[in-house]
């Protein structure tokens, strides 16, 4: 059986859960370094990214996890920011994709808005939700662009490790999330 965990320091760490467990992984809440050996892969929610590392490193989880090359991991919305190797205006966080990111690109939280998406890999229109969404400014040419809204980069992967601007967990779709899984079993697999 396949294990995600979720980063409990903040944003919708349930609603992730619920969409993992509706696709039959177990899951895992992460609080700690140990809770880190029993997962197969990382779900990094929503929420201020800021805030989100700093309660990671102060539950000492930012180092192992920058450290960690095996782990597969997800970021939605401030979970792409920590992913970044470039944040502009502010420090990058884990570095595992070699992106440059700009925090609320899409404006403040009156600007928000829902969207079908086309997400490269995925055949039916994702369901996106942007809440103060950032966005992917560039990319190094061996990131793969899953998805754009209006020229803007939403959604890339690289190697194990995948983002998007927006909240998947805020719909009933399972897309990114399936995505995510079979990302994490494809990985299981290779390791094994």
């Amino acid at each position: 059986m396949t294990t995600i965990g979720v980063l409990g320091m903040q944003g919708a760490i349930r609603e992730h859960v619920h969409m993992l467990e509706a696709l039959g992984a177990d899951t895992l809440v992460v609080r700690s370094v140990d809770d880190l050996n029993r997962i197969d892969g990382l779900v990094l929610p929503g929420g201020r990214a800021r805030r989100c590392a700093v309660c990671s490193n102060r539950y000492e989880l930012l180092e192992p996890l920058r450290e960690n090359t095996e782990l597969p991991m997800f970021g939605t919305c401030a979970g792409l920011i920590l992913l970044a190797t470039e944040v502009e205006g502010y420090n990058a966080h884990l570095r595992k994709i070699p992106m440059t990111v700009k925090r609320n690109a899409f404006g403040r939280q009156v600007d928000s808005f829902e969207v079908d998406l086309a997400v490269k890999g995925i055949d039916d229109a994702v369901e996106a939700v942007f809440i103060r969404a950032p966005q992917v400014a560039s990319v190094e040419a061996n990131v793969d662009v899953l998805a754009e809204v209006e020229e803007a980069i939403v959604a890339v992967r690289y190697d194990k490790y995948m983002a998007c601007s927006f909240h998947p967990e805020l719909t009933d779709d399972l897309s990114m999330h399936r995505y995510f899984l079979d990302m994490v079993e494809a990985t299981k697999r290779q390791l094994a």
